[in-house]
């Protein structure tokens, strides 16, 4: 499998799009000018508690406070707000946790008001992006990501991703993780780090141990609010988290930041290099790659495949519903009982690319072509897991239920990307009907009417669309003829595609719009 990475970068934010083998499996956007994005780390200060929920609301600057649970607090909080107050106040000036003395940990079931108080200041860590009317929601177990481990404060542990299934590759990272950590924090193994060497494993501590003394030093001098760690750029995170797997083509249209990107590449991955690329073509790089065209084919509601079966996607406030529907698929015969299976299991791979291109979170419930077969029930099963293995995102899949459904849990921590594809008809403002042809040209008529008896101007041009200006001047004594012997004036029809078909306008010798 082939993967391709297209940066589309400009001033104001940067697309970036995922390709395997040709074809669109994730596409980000990130504004610039936006904030609290995942992982990002922030100064924030409590607000007000909700004692019914065991939570809090915390001012971390976004105009709505976010959300901070008990359960998000981790069991090293009070570590935490020792380290925060001392930053602040000056008492702590590094990062060097070596000395530092580990409070107690916290109860799974305790309270909130007993650890934290209101109007207090405490490092914070983005945990859910801000999603419609909803502030973000926010963590205070930090963590670091780099690329071969993620650091994680206050612990003395180490984890080897489940991932790495090797027992001999577990046990010699955990040995050389063991020999490379200092005191007080612990490391997560990431699959990247699978073979990697001594030297690979301790650049990359490295790098995050200076991220880390970072976060203590933006502490000295922040206010409430403020952003004290920034996570990288949405196509560095992308690169990052994807590592482990091969790159065919990196091309970015950007100059300056296809340097900025060869340094990261250079800092993370130097194998990368050579298929980083500087796109210099005249045409949109999006339009270039056949980007735009597979955005606009599958952001739809509907959603057609190869051979005439399609997917009805709807959206509510409380979960997804997607329909698989047959269409009008060729070769089809009636008594053929794997038909509908068939169907199924392509519907089933097109849906987890849906799942994960539009980013959706949180319930989705999946309506397939009926099977009574138990074994087929099961083969859909397995198939639609074998889809959705390599979705980044946390996910659950139930069984099909009596009902012929398969309802998905899948991890929200970002709106869902929601392009719109379809426009509004100007002629019938989305009503589905427009005024008939005879009335649209008595309409002409009446406005042509009403300019002459306010004023005699020496040329009249009328504009509308082709299809209009071919009516009002077909035959011999067309429509503007007819007007010519009424009026004593004439009217110049002229056709403008732009137009819709219901528009247009009247204009005077000096080109200027006649409006009564």
């Amino acid at each position: 499998m082939s993967n391709e990475l297209i940066i589309d970068f400009s001033s104001a934010g940067e697309r970036i799009a995922l390709l395997q083998d040709k074809k669109l499996v994730e596409l980000h956007e990130e504004d610039f000018s936006s904030r609290f994005s995942v992982g990002d780390m922030y100064l924030g200060v409590i607000k007000k508690f909700k004692q019914e929920l065991n939570a809090t609301f915390v001012d971390v600057g976004y105009h709505r406070d976010a959300f901070l649970h008990y359960q998000d607090l981790g069991p090293k909080i009070r570590s935490l707000v020792k380290l925060t107050k001392g930053a602040v106040q000056g008492g702590i000036k590094s990062g060097d946790l070596t000395n530092f003395k580990i409070e107690p940990d916290t109860l799974k079931t305790g309270k909130i008001t007993d650890v934290l108080r209101k109007g207090q200041k405490i490092l914070v860590q983005v945990a859910k992006e801000p999603i419609s009317s909803k502030g973000p929601k926010l963590s205070s177990e930090i963590s670091i990501a780099g690329k071969y481990f993620i650091l994680v404060p206050f612990i003395n542990s180490i984890t080897v991703s489940k991932k790495i299934e090797s027992a001999e590759e577990r046990n010699r990272l955990k040995n050389l993780t063991q020999s490379l950590k200092g005191n007080n924090y612990g490391l997560i193994c990431r699959t990247a780090a699978v073979g990697k060497t001594v030297q690979d494993l301790h650049r990359d501590l490295m790098q995050l141990q200076e991220k880390w003394e970072l976060v203590v030093t933006n502490l000295k001098s922040a206010g409430p609010g403020e952003l004290i760690l920034g996570e990288d750029s949405r196509s560095h995170m992308v690169l990052r988290d994807m590592l482990s797997q091969p790159f065919s083509a990196i091309v970015t249209n950007d100059a300056k930041f296809h340097g900025e990107l060869k340094q990261f590449l250079e800092s993370i991955s130097p194998d990368l290099v050579k298929v980083l690329k500087l796109y210099k073509g005249k045409e949109p790089i999006f339009s270039q790659f056949g980007i735009d065209k597979q955005i606009k084919m599958s952001f739809g509601k509907s959603v057609a495949m190869a051979g005439g079966p399609y997917l009805i996607i709807e959206h509510t406030e409380a979960l997804h519903v997607i329909d698989v529907n047959s269409g009008n698929r060729q070769n089809r015969k009636a008594d053929t009982t794997d038909y509908a299976l068939n169907v199924n299991v392509e519907s089933a791979k097109e849906i987890a690319r849906q799942l994960r291109l539009r980013d959706m979170g949180g319930i989705i419930v999946i309506d397939f072509i009926d099977l009574r077969n138990p074994a087929h029930k099961k083969t859909l099963l397995m198939e639609l897991k074998k889809a959705m293995a390599n979705d980044p995102a946390k996910h659950t899949i139930l069984p099909m239920s009596k009902f012929g459904l398969i309802q998905i849990t899948r991890q929200r921590v970002r709106p869902e990307t929601n392009i719109t594809t379809a426009e509004t008809c100007p002629m019938c403002k989305g009503e589905g009907k427009v005024e008939a042809s005879i009335l649209l040209t008595d309409e002409i008529e009446h406005k042509l009417d009403q300019i002459l008896s306010f004023s005699k101007p020496k040329k009249i041009e009328l504009v509308a669309h082709p299809f209009v200006e071919a009516f009002l001047t077909k035959g011999v004594v067309g429509k503007s003829w007819k007007w010519f012997l009424k009026h004593k004036i004439k009217v110049k029809v002229t056709a403008d595609p732009n137009y819709h078909y219901g528009e247009y306008h009247f204009f005077d010798s000096n080109d200027e719009e006649i409006v009564v």
